[in-house]
């Protein structure tokens, strides 16, 4: 008899308020919800790197993600105007980080 394979779970995907155009200032990737140890949602999208074009700077380690590289865009559920481009390794790792507030 062979081993049991465990097959990951699924995430469900969750829409991304839309301006007037019908754009969402995002483009590619997988978007799910995730709630944190705090009670609070983010809408997670995970990025690919190919449709990445800017640098931008990760708020949980301060450093540069460049373009290309594979990284999550992460926003409070209702405010999409505030989401932020982490490290995917830093924000899998924030609740092991310090009490200090998420940028």
């Amino acid at each position: 008899m062979s081993p049991r394979r465990t097959r990951p779970t699924r995430r469900s995907a969750s829409n991304v308020a839309a301006d007037e155009d019908g754009d969402t200032g995002l483009t590619g990737g997988f978007q799910f919800v995730e709630v944190d140890a705090r009670g609070e949602e983010w809408i997670v999208r995970r990025l690919t790197g190919v449709s990445s074009t800017k640098t931008y700077r990760c708020p949980g380690c301060n450093q540069e993600i460049r373009p290309t590289t594979p990284h999550v865009v992460v926003w409070p559920s209702l405010a999409v105007d505030q989401r932020r481009h982490w490290h995917t390794p830093c924000w899998n790792s924030r609740s092991r980080r310090s009490t200090r507030e998420l940028r």
